[in-house]
C-alpha cells in the first residue's frame, strides 16, 4: 500500500475526466484571467460546489502550463526549527530546482507557512521523487502543489 510520500502525477485525455474537475478547472481559468471576481463567483458560474472545488483546485492542471512555463509553485506547513527552511532549501537545490521567490509568514504556535516559487526547467529528479523528499522531512507537516505555470 503506498503511503502519502508516494503520490504519482499522471496525464489523463479531458474525456474521462469527472465533470467536476473539468468544472474547477474552468473555474480557476476565470479567476486567474480576471473573469470571476472571487471563488464564489467562480463556481457559482460554472455551477460546482465551492466544497469539490477546494477538493480539487491544487490537483487539477491545464497541461499546457506544466510544460509551457516549467515554473511550480510550492506550499509547506513547518514546524518552527533553527535550520529547517536552510535544510529545505538544501533539498531544492540539490534536486536542480532554481528558487525564483520565498515567502515565509511569522511562526505561530510553533507553526510557519513558506512558499517556494520554484523554476524546475534544470531539475535533475522526477516531481514525485521531490515531493516525497520533501514530505519525509520530519519538520515538514505538509507539502502541496498550489500551482504551476508563470
Amino acid at each position: 500500500m503506498k503511503n502519502h510520500f508516494d503520490k504519482k502525477f499522471y496525464l489523463v485525455r479531458e474525456d474521462v475526466l469527472p465533470e467536476a474537475m473539468k468544472k474547477t478547472l474552468d473555474a480557476k481559468e476565470m479567476i486567474d484571467r480576471g473573469k470571476a471576481e472571487s471563488v464564489w463567483d467562480a463556481v457559482q458560474r460554472v455551477d460546482l460546489s465551492r466544497s469539490a472545488f477546494y477538493k480539487y483546485r491544487d490537483t487539477v492542471f491545464p497541461f499546457h502550463t506544466v510544460v509551457k512555463e516549467r515554473i511550480i509553485t510550492l506550499f509547506f506547513h513547518l514546524e518552527d526549527r533553527s535550520g529547517t527552511l536552510s535544510q529545505l532549501l538544501g533539498i531544492v537545490a540539490t534536486s536542480g530546482c532554481n528558487v525564483l521567490t520565498i515567502h515565509q509568514t511569522i511562526p505561530l504556535q510553533g507553526r510557519a507557512n513558506v512558499t517556494l516559487s520554484l523554476n524546475i526547467s534544470e531539475m535533475k529528479v522526477e516531481m514525485d521523487e521531490l515531493l516525497a523528499k520533501l514530505r519525509r522531512l520530519e519538520f515538514v507537516d505538509k507539502v502541496e502543489v498550489l500551482g504551476s505555470g508563470a
